[in-house]
C-alpha cells in the first residue's frame, strides 16, 4: 500500500510541473505556454519592465465588443532601420571604464537580440565633441590664427581612447548595426566667431569643411567602423550650446550643394547625406532646402527632435517631398526621471509617433551617464539621463532603456510598417519584420485598465493592459 502511495504522490508531482506556468531559463527569461501570440511587458503600477508574459494569446474567431485594433499586412509603408540611442563621449567613458566582464555583459544585453537582450541596432555618435563630451574638441583643433584647409592635420585620436574601443566591442556583437554620426561645431578656426559656442561656418572654408567629413568617415572605416550616414549639423538653430554651430536653411543648401554633395561623389563616399536635424517645430527648415534641386539630388533625407512641435509635422514633410527619408534622432529624459509619465510620453511619441509618421529610425539621446549626469562640457546639457546610470560599478536602467527596448529586440532592421487602426486610449504601431512576423506595439494612455483586442484577418486574440502599460505582440 505504501508502495502505491508514494508512486501516485510522484506521478502527481510529475503531473504538476508540466502544467506550470512556465520556467526559468539561465539568463532569466523564461519559457512561457504555447501561444498563438508573445507579450513582453512595462507596466510601471506594478513593477513590470519589459518582461515576456506566461499568459496563452490564440487567435480565435469568436467576436466580442471590445475594442479592435486591426492589423493589415496588405496595406504597407516605410522600412524600418533601426531603434537606439546616442552613443556620447561620455557614454563611451562610462562603459569603457568598466571592468571587462562587466563591460561584455552589458554590450551583449544591449546589443545581442538572444535571450532578454534588446537587439539595439542604431547608433548616432557625435563627429568631434557633443555637449557630453567632458570637453570640447575638433578633429583639427589648431593654435589662434592657424588655418588647415587640406586637412593634413586632421586626426581622430579624442576618439581613439574610449568610443572606438566601445563601437569595435560592439560590432563583434552586431556587425550590420548602422551608424550615424552628427558634428556639434566644426573647428573653430573655420567659424565667424572663433569660438565652439555659436558663431557661423564662413563660405571660404565650405570645402575644407567638406574633406573634414570625407577625412573622418574615411579614418573611421580604417578602424573597421562604417560610417552609415551623416547630418550636416546638430540642431542648427541652437547656437547657445557648447559646442555649437548656427546654419541657417539656406547656408545648409549652399554647403550641400556647392561642396560636400560633389565632394562625397568625387570620393566615391556613399555614406548618406542627412540634413537639418531639430525640432519639428521648423519643418519649413528641411522642406526649404529640398525644395532646392541641386542640393535635393545629394540628400538621403531629414532628421528631426521633438522638443519644440508635434511629430504629426513628420507626416508634412513627407508629403512635401515623399522621394526622400525621416529620421527620428533625438529626444532626452530629463533627471531625475518618472518611469510612468516618460514612458508613456515616450512610447506615445518617439516609438509610435515617428513611425506612424514615417520615420525609418528612433533614438533616445544619451545611452550612459553618471549619477551626477556628467560628464558634460561648461555650458553642456546637466539633465540628461541616460538610459543606463553607470555610477561606482552599478547600472539603473532608465525609462529610455525600455522605451527603445519594446520595438529594437523585434522590429528589426528591414521590417516595414504596415496598417493598424487607432483605438480610443490605445496609441499603437505594427511592423512586419523580415522572417515574417508581425510585431504590434501598444500603450494604454487611459486612466483605468484596458481590456482590447487585436485582430488579422477574420480571427481576433483578446488581451488586457493596465492604465500606463505598454505591450509588445510578436506572432
Amino acid at each position: 500500500m505504501k508502495k502505491i502511495f508514494f508512486v501516485v504522490f510522484a506521478l502527481i508531482c510529475w503531473s504538476c510541473s508540466k502544467k506550470s506556468v512556465s520556467t526559468t531559463d539561465s539568463d532569466n527569461t523564461i519559457t512561457p505556454l504555447p501561444s498563438d501570440v508573445a507579450l513582453w511587458l512595462t507596466d510601471p503600477a506594478s513593477g513590470m519592465f519589459f518582461k515576456q508574459q506566461n499568459v496563452q494569446l490564440d487567435f480565435s474567431t469568436a467576436q466580442n465588443s471590445n475594442p479592435t485594433i486591426k492589423v493589415d499586412e496588405q496595406q504597407s509603408f516605410q522600412t524600418i532601420d533601426g531603434f537606439g540611442y546616442t552613443l556620447t563621449g561620455g557614454s563611451a567613458y562610462h562603459i569603457h571604464t568598466m571592468d571587462a566582464a562587466s563591460r561584455s555583459a552589458l554590450l551583449k544585453e544591449l546589443f545581442a537580440t538572444d535571450g532578454s537582450n534588446i537587439g539595439v541596432s542604431y547608433l548616432r555618435v557625435s563627429i568631434g565633441a557633443s555637449d557630453l563630451d567632458a570637453q570640447t574638441f575638433s578633429y583639427n583643433d589648431l593654435p589662434a590664427g592657424q588655418t588647415d584647409v587640406n586637412m593634413d592635420k586632421f586626426t581622430i585620436a579624442p576618439d581613439k581612447t574610449h568610443l572606438i574601443p566601445v563601437l569595435k566591442e560592439i560590432l563583434a556583437i552586431n556587425p550590420s548595426i548602422k551608424i550615424l554620426g552628427s558634428p556639434w561645431s566644426p573647428p573653430t578656426w573655420m567659424k565667424t566667431n572663433n569660438s565652439t559656442i555659436g558663431g557661423s561656418l564662413k563660405p571660404e572654408y565650405y570645402d575644407a569643411y567638406a574633406k573634414y567629413f570625407v577625412k573622418y568617415i574615411q579614418s573611421m572605416k580604417a578602424e573597421g567602423i562604417t560610417i552609415n550616414a551623416i547630418t550636416i549639423q546638430n540642431e542648427p538653430l541652437h547656437p547657445g550650446n557648447n559646442p555649437s554651430l548656427l546654419m541657417l536653411p539656406e547656408e545648409q543648401a549652399a554647403f550641400i550643394k556647392q561642396s560636400l554633395g560633389p565632394l562625397f561623389k568625387k570620393e566615391g563616399i556613399t555614406t548618406k547625406i542627412i540634413i537639418y536635424d531639430h525640432n519639428l517645430d521648423k519643418p519649413d527648415y528641411p522642406i526649404n532646402i529640398l525644395n532646392d534641386a541641386d542640393a535635393k539630388s545629394y540628400v538621403d533625407g531629414s532628421a528631426f527632435h521633438l522638443y519644440a512641435g508635434s511629430v504629426e509635422a513628420l507626416d508634412q514633410v513627407h508629403k512635401a517631398h515623399p522621394d526622400k527619408n525621416l529620421y527620428f534622432t533625438e529626444q532626452w529624459v530629463g533627471a531625475p526621471g518618472n518611469m510612468k509619465e516618460d514612458l508613456k510620453w515616450h512610447i506615445k511619441n518617439v516609438i509610435i509617433g515617428t513611425m506612424r509618421n514615417w520615420s525609418k529610425i528612433a533614438l533616445e539621446w544619451n545611452l550612459a551617464a553618471d549619477a551626477k549626469q556628467e560628464p558634460h562640457t561648461p555650458g553642456g546639457c546637466t539633465e540628461c539621463l541616460g538610459a543606463l546610470t553607470i555610477n561606482s560599478g552599478s547600472i539603473t536602467r532608465n525609462p529610455a532603456y525600455y522605451i527603445i527596448a519594446h520595438a529594437s529586440k523585434f522590429v528589426r532592421p528591414g521590417s516595414t510598417r504596415i496598417m493598424s487602426d487607432m483605438a480610443q486610449n490605445l496609441p499603437n504601431v505594427a511592423f512586419k519584420t523580415p522572417d515574417g512576423k508581425k510585431v504590434l506595439i501598444v500603450l494604454n494612455e487611459g486612466n483605468s485598465s484596458q481590456t482590447f483586442n487585436i485582430k488579422q484577418g477574420d480571427k481576433l486574440v483578446t488581451t488586457t493592459l493596465n492604465a500606463g502599460a505598454v505591450g509588445t505582440y510578436v506572432w
